[in-house]
């Protein structure tokens, strides 16, 4: 899993315009999400696919609300929802300040004994942080989306 944007050699890896640490998060979180579905990809794999959801060549990074195409490219179901009806692995994004006037951040969620575990959550912190409800992930910050990950029921030949 992907913690620190800002640590490592995915801080060089470039985004548009820009090194990851400036903007990566969103593809983070889809590569965080992948490796926990057990469907692990390059991280240049996934940024080279979600360039095509870049705002401004990747100076605010990815669309949030594209996060649900690029999981199903990558063969993971997800469905948006809000913060009540997140499942137990989610990618959530909000702004990090006054909405519009600051930055979004995007980070990968599962929840494990009645908390959330978060990778990514800030820049330089290489290990993940936990939280206890999804609102103090980003406390006092606006939810911009959530997309809840899950994986469909195996058929059963007769």
């Amino acid at each position: 899993m992907i913690n620190g944007q800002n640590m490592g050699d995915v801080a060089k890896i470039r985004y548009g315009l820009f090194p990851m640490s400036f903007n990566g998060c969103e593809v983070i979180s889809v590569c965080n999400a992948l490796e926990y579905c057990g469907k692990p990809q390059e991280v240049k794999t996934v940024a080279k696919y979600m360039f095509r959801y870049s705002m401004l060549f990747g100076f605010f990074g990815c669309n949030p609300y594209f996060i649900g195409s690029a999981l199903k490219h990558f063969g993971i179901e997800s469905k948006r929802c809000d913060k009540n009806s997140a499942g137990k692995a989610f990618i959530l994004s909000a702004w990090t300040g006054k909405p519009f006037l600051s930055t979004i951040h995007t980070v990968f969620c599962v929840r494990e004994s009645g908390r959330i575990r978060v990778y990514n959550r800030y820049n330089s912190c290489t290990c993940e942080r936990w939280f206890d409800t999804v609102e103090k992930v980003f406390e006092n910050c606006r939810i911009i989306a959530i997309y809840s990950l899950y994986k469909k029921p195996l058929a059963i030949s007769l």
